[in-house]
């Protein structure tokens, strides 16, 4: 994109783009989203970023009416295989904030000098900075949506100071924090008690997507794969709520997403690139709560939530590229939307897909093996075991090897892991073999980008046609009856060389 199509895209409120850049008013100083609500700038006077990190670099604050800062993520880095892609991914994950630019230069075997010339010719950012933006949407978030002191809330999100937590908030949001909070209180209906907001009934979210979303068979796939103690689904179909435990860097969490209620806008979305009838399936979000009992972890597990309901996904993108296969077409566009579920735990997801079994199988791992909760909730009751925790004796043999391999750290299930190196590695294990390891690398790992081969049947397959879009395919032949659901068409082997990184279709 140029930025005369940029600016089109402006013009026309196209929520599609929103958070694959932003633009900035000089006249102003406000950033924004590209669906801002507000009157369309002129021409002369807007400038455009590739992140938010870069416009707030640049001087500029985020608008009050967009919010610019909980835009989606960029489909982009769910697809890119190079440093950037990678390198964005261990961000999102919290790796900068745990472990500082030399913590993810290490993970990503580059210099902390190469690392930040690469992520700042393409994003306009450093590592710093990008993780900057997403400590003070974090903090913005806590302050809005909590009653915690406003001390709590900077250490929550990882400021180092009080200073320098006031000068961010004051320079991004052009606000104190306790401005920001008596606005947000002002919005809020009357009545709206403190308990209601308080970390101990959860920290109140609402994680944002682009485009359509087919809920009703997200929560189908999860529901059918909920193991007892550790997740569950309450509720009847069309206004569920997904449960789960999570283990994290500093603590542990409950987690909750509410399944949308009411049907989905069942029609094809817009072909080209800007079009005004893009805006009646321009987004929306899911609600969701987390209680944890460390904050710090609150970014960490809004990531990993969003990354095991795919919500960064561009279902534009997927459907120019998917709807014009005569197999696909038909099916794209009976379900819009339709996402490829990631995990919320990595190494977890692991242990039970090499597992196998129904549900009920892991449920006795985890009742022998997991950490029980320090008082049950509902029907959660325990933590998924560590991958330390699965080695000994009378476990089965691909289990246990493949907690050996994450322990010696032989294969890494990192956000921003090197997928074809991984793939390899768990395609090697004893008992795992290629076609564990591509379901792995499209669930664990989240990629979208999973070559589909040619099958038998009906299913024939479309190698690189369906590229680097692989995994929806497999959702959508999953969804239509075409394949027993989880089963991969044809041969697998394992990969044997890396691959460029690709740009997004569509």
């Amino acid at each position: 994109m140029d930025d005369e199509t940029r600016y089109e895209a402006v013009s026309s409120r196209d929520a599609r783009f929103d958070g694959e850049f932003f633009f900035a008013v000089t006249t102003t100083g406000i950033y924004c989203r590209p669906s801002c609500p507000a009157v369309t700038p002129k021409r002369p006077h807007v400038r455009f970023f590739p992140s938010a990190a870069a416009a707030q670099s640049a001087g500029f604050r985020a608008c009050r009416r967009c919010r610019p800062d909980a835009a989606p993520g960029s489909a982009e880095w769910n697809v890119r295989a190079d440093l950037v892609g990678r390198a964005m991914r261990f961000i999102g994950d919290g790796v900068v904030d745990r472990e500082g630019v030399g913590g993810l230069a290490q993970r990503l075997g580059y210099s902390a000098r190469q690392v930040q010339r690469q992520l700042t010719a393409e994003l306009g950012a450093g590592p710093v900075a990008l993780a900057r933006a997403r400590r003070a949407h974090i903090a913005r978030t806590l302050v809005q949506t909590t009653d915690l002191p406003v001390t709590e809330v900077a250490f929550a999100a990882g400021f180092a100071s009080i200073r320098q937590f006031n000068d961010t908030m004051r320079e991004i949001y052009a606000g104190t924090p306790s401005e920001l909070r008596a606005a947000a209180a002002g919005r809020r209906q009357r009545g709206a008690g403190r308990a209601e907001r308080s970390p101990a009934a959860g920290i109140p979210l609402r994680l944002a997507h682009r485009g359509p979303y087919a809920a009703t068979e997200i929560f189908d796939f999860l529901q059918r794969r909920a193991v007892p103690g550790v997740e569950e689904v309450r509720g009847a179909r069309g206004g569920r709520t997904y449960r789960r435990t999570l283990r994290l860097a500093h603590g542990t969490a409950i987690a909750e997403i509410d399944e949308p209620r009411g049907t989905p806008q069942r029609r094809r979305p817009p072909a080209g690139l800007v079009c005004p009838a893009a805006r009646g399936s321009a987004g929306g979000w899911l609600e969701c709560r987390l209680r944890l009992t460390d904050l710090r972890d609150l970014s960490t597990a809004v990531q990993r939530m969003r990354r095991l309901f795919d919500l960064d996904a561009d279902p534009y993108a997927v459907a120019d590229r998917l709807g014009a296969d005569p197999l696909l077409g038909p099916l794209v566009t009976a379900r819009p939307g339709l996402r490829s579920p990631g995990a919320a735990d990595p190494e977890e997801l692991a242990v039970r897909i090499v597992l196998g079994g129904p549900p009920e199988r892991a449920a006795e791992l985890v009742r022998a093996y997991g950490k029980p909760l320090d008082a049950p909730d509902g029907g959660l009751t325990h933590l998924f075991p560590e991958p330390g925790d699965l080695t000994g004796g009378g476990l089965p043999g691909p289990v246990r090897a493949l907690c050996a391999a994450l322990g010696d750290g032989s294969v890494s299930l990192d956000a921003g892991t090197d997928r074809r190196a991984t793939e390899r590695a768990l395609a090697a294990l004893p008992g795992v073999g290629p076609r564990t390891a591509a379901t792995l690398r499209m669930r664990a790992l989240g990629d979208p980008d999973v070559p589909v081969p040619r099958g038998p049947g009906a299913v024939s397959g479309a190698g690189d046609a369906w590229r680097p879009w692989g995994a929806y395919a497999l959702h959508h032949l999953w969804s239509a009856g075409l394949l027993p659901e989880g089963e991969l068409p044809g041969p697998y082997a394992a990969p044997q060389a890396a691959v460029p990184a690709r740009a997004l279709v569509g």
